[in-house]
């Protein structure tokens, strides 16, 4: 499948297998680009990077060097070292999402003559630059599925792209398109209105009970990643051949 990316700080994505040949972890958290107004949300991005580079798990996220996901990806950069961080950022986000940070690099295609705008990697870890949203979202859910046991999607606190996003790997897995877990962090009970959304849609008739167990609620780093290494995929999920797209 042609992505269309550009990869201007590094060519390869982070290391793909442990020294004994099992596939690396790979989580990729979903958050906000701003801190948000309550020191408990970057607190629990920073809580969540250690917990991450504790139990050696990598990390996929957007990107950006600002708010939830810039505090994820320094703290784990700091701790672990820029390979265990992978960013994919739009072009369009490249110049919102960023802080004094980044470097002038030329595209690796040559595609930019006036070179792309990358963050620092010994500060961010690795970063490709992708044409465009479906793209950047394809891109991390793929490196997700690829990963190894305990692989999954982790959201914090965020707005109206952290929720598309968490939906949309909701509905995937409800389809059968993958079959990774997926954990909101529910600091200070931010997510709660959407764990009764779904509750009240089961009630409803709209969601199936057993698939009510996709989204996942944690109070915490290391209940969140126990959550996605024991995950097992309801029966009730769809199971439709979707190709290799």
């Amino acid at each position: 499948m042609d992505s269309g990316d550009h990869t201007p700080s590094r060519t390869a994505t982070p290391a793909g297998a442990n020294g004994n040949g099992v596939k690396r972890t790979k989580i990729c958290v979903y958050c906000g680009s701003s801190p948000g107004n309550d020191p408990a949300y970057m607190k629990a991005a920073r809580e969540l990077a250690r917990t991450m580079a504790k139990h050696d798990i990598d990390l996929v996220y957007g990107g950006g060097t600002v708010g939830l996901m810039g505090e994820v990806a320094r703290t784990l950069v700091s701790l672990k070292g820029p390979e265990a961080v992978h960013g994919i950022i739009p072009e369009a986000l490249v110049n919102y999402e960023r802080d004094p940070a980044y470097t002038s690099k030329a595209a690796a295609n040559g595609e930019n003559g006036d070179g792309l705008l990358v963050p620092d990697e010994q500060l961010y870890g690795m970063t490709t630059v992708v044409k465009d949203m479906h793209t950047r979202k394809n891109m991390m859910a793929r490196e997700v599925v690829a990963g190894g046991p305990g692989s999954g999607f982790i959201a914090l606190p965020g707005g109206f792209g952290t929720i598309e996003e968490l939906v949309e790997m909701c509905t995937w897995n409800q389809l059968g398109i993958h079959d990774k877990g997926i954990v909101v962090l529910n600091v200070n009970g931010f997510y709660e209105p959407i764990m009764q959304f779904i509750n009240q849609s089961i009630d409803a008739g709209f969601i199936r009970v057993g698939q009510g167990e996709i989204l996942r609620s944690a109070a915490d780093p290391e209940e969140a990643i126990r959550i996605l290494r024991d995950y097992k995929v309801s029966d009730q999920v769809l199971k439709l051949s979707w190709g290799t797209e």
